[in-house]
């Protein structure tokens, strides 16, 4: 397959995971914005949408790890790339499917890794880095972030312990409606990098840009706002497991939750960690839940989104190897690697109709102890 239309699927690809990032992780700013009230569900992506695209200017320091410091660029080619990214975008819509709020940024990095591993060998993976910036990074953001929400959470119920509780609550509700802006634009800022990481990494590879050269503007620019999209259309089955189905959440822990989420975020984006966003959303949500004294936490919830996180990894790694494995018998196993990745999203899609979760029904769901109300979706 000629280069220059392979650098075109390859960069068409890498903004269909951008888009498929942004309704995957549109909960983590606004979840609990939603399932408190504080802000409709409409109006929440629609603000998270505008500010995940100004976030995508603010800095360039994860594109950098992920373009020059993840994978060697000088082994591997455009459609390894291309590998990589299909298992990154599948396991991202079926995690959607299913409700599960998993990292989309640890599936592209298991899929670009396991591509890579398949066509350039373990040498062509910098281990050092995968540990250091994208291993840690996940185990310790996540407890972090839940550790500071939990406190945070505590703090709030116990200086407003006094006070009107209809007044705390409307003070909150706004309070809520800046930290979560503040989360979306951390997302932005963190999770649109990834996708301009790897759209600079393909141009380095096909020769278009020096090794280690920053994401041109326009890569920029179209990373920004294929994920504003897909965070305006709103990933409404994971926005509904983390604002309701983990604990019933009340403003004074959205607003602990998501100033923690924003805090941790903007600081690892500031440091170029490429941490998920998504985990560390998660790991405040959970923080403050059992901040609130009485307050009731599905934990076996959580068991089952660390099973999720788990598998990230090594599930998009062993589809990205077997579509490297594929694409390198050439141009019909490129196409072939295509055409099943467009089927098995139209499959997914398909399925989800049976059971739609919208802006209408997203917190139609029972808080932990109460019946579920007839014909909910879930």
């Amino acid at each position: 397959m000629d280069l220059s239309v392979i650098v075109i699927v390859v960069v068409v690809t890498a903004l269909i995971f951008d888009f498929t990032n942004g309704f995957h992780d549109t909960a983590n700013a606004m979840a609990t914005s939603i399932a408190t009230g504080a802000m409709r569900p409409k109006v929440a992506v629609a603000v998270a949408g505008v500010l995940n695209l100004v976030g995508a200017f603010l800095s360039v320091e994860v594109a950098k790890t992920i373009s020059s410091g993840l994978v060697d660029e000088a082994r591997i080619t455009p459609v390894v790339i291309f590998a990589g990214l299909v298992g990154a975008i599948l396991w991202n819509l079926l995690t959607w499917l299913l409700g599960l709020p998993s990292s989309s940024s640890h599936a592209l990095f298991g899929g670009l890794i396991g591509a890579t591993l398949v066509a350039a060998g373990a040498s062509a993976v910098d281990f050092d880095t995968v540990v250091t910036k994208v291993v840690l990074p996940a185990i310790l953001s996540p407890l972090l972030a839940g550790v500071i929400a939990l406190v945070a959470t505590y703090l709030a119920y116990r200086i407003t312990k006094r006070g009107d509780r209809a007044t705390v609550s409307k003070g909150f509700r706004i309070g809520q409606i800046v930290s979560a802006s503040m989360v979306a634009l951390a997302h932005g800022t963190n999770d649109a990098q990834k996708t301009m990481g790897v759209i600079t990494l393909t141009l380095i590879t096909a020769g278009a840009l020096a090794p280690n050269s920053g994401p041109p503007f326009w890569v920029v620019l179209s990373a920004g706002l294929a994920i504003a999209l897909g965070t305006y259309l709103g990933g409404w089955r994971i926005i509904q497991t983390l604002g309701k189905r983990v604990s019933d959440i009340q403003t004074p822990q959205g607003f602990a939750a998501e100033s923690a989420s924003a805090a941790v975020i903007l600081t690892s984006s500031h440091l170029g960690f490429a941490l998920s966003t998504t985990q560390v959303a998660t790991g405040s949500i959970f923080g403050a839940g059992a901040g609130r004294r009485l307050a009731s936490v599905q934990w076996s919830v959580a068991r089952q989104m660390a099973l999720a996180w788990l598998l990230t990894l090594p599930a998009a790694a062993a589809v990205g190897a077997v579509a490297a494995w594929l694409a390198s018998t050439g141009t019909v196993g490129t196409v072939v690697v295509a055409v099943v990745a467009i089927a098995a999203g139209a499959g997914i899609y398909a399925i989800s109709r049976r059971k739609p979760v919208t802006a209408h029904n997203v917190n139609d769901v029972p808080t932990p102890g109460e019946k579920a109300p007839a014909g909910t979706a879930s």
